[in-house]
């Protein structure tokens, strides 16, 4: 029987539903009655699917194995005696090379390829396939330099390799592949195309993989799609929404995917117009009952700050998950409903919701919570009780929330206890030992953090600044700003220039402040005058107060610093008509000051105040206790500072 193979007890491996998966042809082999098994003879497009099945079910550890060790005790059966049985053998030979890729046993399918009686590019892509997905890049190139001078590459090959090109220290990657597609003519198939602009995007080489949509000549949704999500990928919002309107004036029509990625557009551009457009099309389609779209609409609605819609979708909605609720919850957090946002995740607990440790860190994530270390540490007991204690992104969350709650301890606690941490996680820790005043801890753990080869970011340089501010480390402050740029090529951004400012300005180095800000390589904004403004303020200087709030008026003139630091400035000065004239003309051009809130949690109860509060249901007998205070604080040496005296007087009603 040269040319069929029998499989026999092949009935033990597979259950019932598989004897469809067979063709009409297969012949039934009689077997003695003691022998009671039955036999299929299969032909190679049966096994090739009996392969193909065994890894797509999960039937690998029996059936896989049992197939190949069939195929090597019956070798007559793949040789390549014509070219029908050669182009048939090749393709099972090819299905069991991709089982054991597929399955992640890289090092049998090399043997395996290696003892190949025959191989083709499929065979080759497929063990290039799997050097790439394993991330044995360097093994992977020597293959393909192999493929490249034997000619035997395909565009198949190409949009492998740029499929895994997917960071920018590999956008170098993407340019030899893509200089290669040119020599072999493959830019101008479709396939390769598209993956040359998703892995631009995806590099971060946003203008080359524009170019590279700007010259192909066959566009399809997918080419469309790659574009419109990679402009997103690089905050280019509004080029994205700008190439969606012209794709719906051309002949290829947008799908599923390329809807997602308009919606996406429009919460990052924070355009709710487009966004309901996008919304009245998807219902015209009779899509926008998908689960994907839902949790998208409900998620643009909420960025640009619609939460009613986003709830009355949320409501609608037939189907409910967890991307939903997550999405609906973080949307109630950014919109002011913080409280509701934390009785929506307690409801949710309570009706049984199954709660992934995306959602604990959407709920770490409200500043709700970093008013109370009551509410984090139940976090933090449900954290572990469901065994979210791995995840990176929950242990982020606890860091920032024990900092924030002033429990410097347990923040570093949770650092120290994780198996893996990311780039934020350490940033959050030196932002917590910032917050804290610790300025050499900061430092140190950020040596710590170069030393274990985590590159540092621009965050990572601003809770630096920000405690040598504090702490007037005015050389190190300087020193880490020209090592952002000189050693780990950060551009700094204005946060980091207004650091500067403030730290100087807190040493009373007003005119070296100013100088600074003059020779900053970018326009001044609100935040680096506000910082040399504040600074004027504390220490009383009016001339160059006058010149900051000037600069600050025609930057942000709707912000109520300007007119309330120079306000204190003159009352530093005894200038008490100047004042009333700068705090009339704030309110003559409709300028409020936006209400400070104090807060204290005791027994798990936040109290929050503001000045001069009555509404609190304690106040009486609150004021009473600061009425036997204040004469024992003055005798111990208080003397109200009262040049930082914020609110108005009755000086400034009647100036």
């Amino acid at each position: 029987m040269n040319s069929r193979w029998v499989i026999q007890r092949l009935t033990s491996h597979l259950p019932s539903c598989f004897s469809t998966i067979f063709s009409p042809t297969k012949i039934l082999i009689r077997v003695s009655p003691s022998y009671q098994v039955s036999t299929f003879l299969l032909n190679h497009v049966d096994i090739s699917l009996l392969l193909s099945i065994s890894g797509r079910e999960g039937l690998f550890p029996h059936l896989g194995p049992c197939l190949h060790a069939s195929i090597i005790k019956n070798p007559e059966f793949f040789e390549p005696v014509d070219a029908d049985i050669h182009r048939n053998a090749l393709v099972v030979w090819n299905s069991l090379l991709s089982l054991y890729v597929r399955r992640g046993k890289l090092p049998d399918a090399l043997k395996l390829f290696d003892e190949m009686p025959m191989i083709d590019s499929i065979s080759q892509n497929t063990v290039f396939n799997g050097f790439l997905k394993n991330r044995e890049i360097e093994s992977g190139f020597v293959l393909l330099k192999r493929m490249v001078r034997s000619g035997g590459f395909d565009q198949a090959t190409l949009t492998i390799v740029l499929s895994v090109c997917d960071i920018p220290e590999l956008c170098f990657v993407t340019k030899m592949i893509h200089g290669l597609a040119i020599l072999s003519g493959y830019d101008k198939e479709v396939s390769v195309g598209n993956a040359l602009i998703t892995s631009y995007f995806s590099c971060g080489c946003s203008v080359s993989g524009s170019r590279v949509f700007d010259e192909v000549v066959q566009r399809n949704v997918i080419t469309w799609t790659a574009v419109i999500s990679g402009l997103i990928q690089n905050e280019l919002h509004e080029d994205s929404l700008r190439l969606f309107s012209l794709m719906r004036r051309g002949l290829v029509y947008p799908n599923s995917v390329t809807y997602l990625s308009a919606l996406a557009a429009c919460s990052g551009s924070l355009r709710i117009v487009e966004g309901k457009q996008i919304h009245a099309l998807l219902w015209k389609f009779g899509i926008e009952s998908e689960l994907c779209i839902e949790s998208a609409l409900m998620d643009m609605y909420s960025k640009c700050g619609s939460i009613e819609d986003a709830w009355k979708i949320f409501e609608s909605t037939e189907e409910i998950d967890e991307v939903s609720m997550t999405v609906i919850l973080v949307g109630l957090a950014q919109n002011g409903s913080e409280e509701e946002a934390i009785h929506f995740f307690i409801r949710m607990l309570q009706a049984g919701v199954e709660i992934d440790a995306n959602v604990v860190s959407a709920v770490l994530g409200v500043s709700f919570v970093d008013n109370s270390l009551g509410l984090g540490k139940q976090l933090h007991s449900l954290v572990i009780k469901r065994r979210f204690a791995g995840n990176t992104f929950v242990n982020n969350g606890l860091i920032n929330m024990y900092s924030k709650c002033g429990d410097l301890t347990d923040s570093l606690t949770v650092f120290r206890r994780m198996s893996k941490r990311n780039y934020v996680s350490w940033n959050s820790m030196i932002a917590a030992f910032a917050r804290h005043g610790d300025i050499l801890a900061a430092l140190k753990l950020y040596e710590e953090m170069i030393m274990q080869d985590v590159k540092p970011t621009d965050v990572t340089f601003l809770s630096l600044l920000h405690a040598c501010s504090h702490v007037g480390l005015i050389d190190k402050g300087r020193e880490l700003l020209n090592m952002m740029q000189a050693v780990h090529g950060i551009e700094p951004r204005t946060q980091h220039y207004a650091c500067i400012v403030d730290m100087l300005g807190r040493a009373g180095l007003l005119k070296e402040a100013k100088s600074f800000i003059d020779s900053l390589p970018m326009k001044p904004d609100y935040l680096i005058w506000q910082a040399l403004l504040g600074a004027c303020s504390f220490h009383g200087d009016t001339e160059i107060g006058k010149y900051a709030a000037e600069q600050l008026l025609q930057t942000a003139p709707d912000n109520s610093a300007a007119h309330v630091l120079m306000a204190n400035i003159y009352s530093s000065r005894g200038q008490w008509k100047e004042r009333a004239k700068t705090i009339n003309r704030m309110k003559a051009m409709g300028v409020t000051k936006e209400t400070g809130i104090s807060w204290i949690e005791i027994e798990d109860k936040i109290h929050s105040f503001v000045v001069e509060d009555k509404l609190h249901p304690q106040a009486e007998a609150i004021y009473d206790v600061l009425s036997a205070l204040y004469p024992v604080v003055v005798a111990e040496g208080y003397r109200p500072e009262k040049k930082l005296v914020h609110h108005y007087t009755e000086e400034d009603q009647k100036g």
